[in-house]
């Protein structure tokens, strides 16, 4: 299955509708005092949209992304207009207040850093870029001060997984060809899961994940670990082979079940990156990019679904799947 011409029109529009689209809204926000009572587009200029911050920021790469590889994109324009009017100097300085008060500390840890760090990837050869690198940067700083001060990692498929956070803020620091935040995601990757063993994948799923732990685990340490150490770390971590069924959603009109969906499509492009990163004789390969292809047809049955508990971010993770 492949990003054709007619599914990244599909996602455009559907992306489109929803990084406009201010309520329902769910804030990541601390109040600090009663000033602070304000909307989402008060608040965030930029990414008001899609219920929540990081699904706006994500829905924005899910724009980019389908623009760039489909250049006779027919909503290619409408992309151009809604980054013109999202990503202006005023909206991204405003977008960095908000990161720079005390109460933001934690704001979007770390999934709507990595995220973000994925945006400015992907726009890193367009005009935006320039305009959106100051917050870019903002979240480079916050990995660095994050990172050596976190001890253990979180495992668990949802938003805060380490292993998620670590992997976007390394491709982000292999494009712009940050050293710091390159060598402080590795130390922190490596001192996180390098020793893993016998990862617990009979415990798959969780009633709500939208990540694999152990796939995603396994999806970053290939980006820390040469092709032949990570053949061998994954003997360890996986002894029993990374192949898994895809999972069954009951209610896509449940916002909690409706992860599982994302699931499916998460394991996808991990599975594909990790059969990428093994050696070109590992039958590990074979395996794990047949059970790819599985979860991506289980995981694109999702988008068939109009109910916006879905629709507002499960265009991203199906794009994802199909062009990683």
């Amino acid at each position: 299955m492949a990003l054709t011409a007619e599914l990244a029109s599909s996602f455009a529009r559907t992306a489109l509708a929803n990084v406009a689209r201010e309520y329902p809204a769910k804030l990541d926000h601390v109040l600090g005092d009663c000033d602070d009572v304000r909307g989402p587009r008060a608040l965030h200029p930029a990414f008001y949209g899609s219920f929540d911050w990081h699904s706006c920021v994500h829905m924005h790469w899910t724009l980019a992304r389908v623009r760039r590889l489909q250049p006779s994109l027919p909503e290619r324009a409408a992309i151009d207009d809604v980054f013109d009017a999202h990503f202006t100097v005023r909206n991204v300085e405003a977008e960095c207040d908000y990161l720079a008060r005390p109460e933001s500390a934690a704001f979007e840890r770390t999934y709507g850093w990595a995220w973000l760090l994925e945006l400015a990837r992907e726009l890193i050869e367009e005009r935006w870029s320039r305009v959106l690198a100051p917050l870019a940067d903002a979240f480079v700083v916050r990995y660095l001060d994050y990172l050596p001060r976190q001890r253990y990692p979180l495992r668990h498929g949802l938003h805060p997984n380490s292993a998620f956070g670590l992997a976007f803020a390394i491709d982000y620091a292999d494009a712009t060809r940050h050293a710091g935040l390159r060598a402080a995601c590795t130390d922190a990757a490596m001192r996180w899961f390098a020793h893993d063993r016998d990862a617990p994948v009979q415990w798959e799923p969780s009633g709500i994940d939208f990540l694999s732990p152990v796939l995603m685990e396994a999806d970053l340490m290939r980006r820390v670990l040469a092709t032949d150490e990570f053949a061998r770390w994954l003997d360890a971590f996986l002894p029993g082979g990374c192949t898994l069924a895809p999972v069954t959603v009951d209610d896509r009109s449940d916002g909690y079940i409706v992860h599982l969906d994302g699931l499916n499509l998460s394991r996808a492009w991990c599975m594909q990156g990790i059969a990428r990163a093994l050696p070109a004789r590992d039958p590990r390969g074979a395996a794990l990019r047949a059970s790819a292809a599985t979860h991506l047809a289980a995981g694109m049955q999702g988008l068939a679904s109009a109910d916006y508990v879905g629709a507002h971010w499960l265009a991203t993770f199906a794009t994802l799947a199909l062009t990683a």
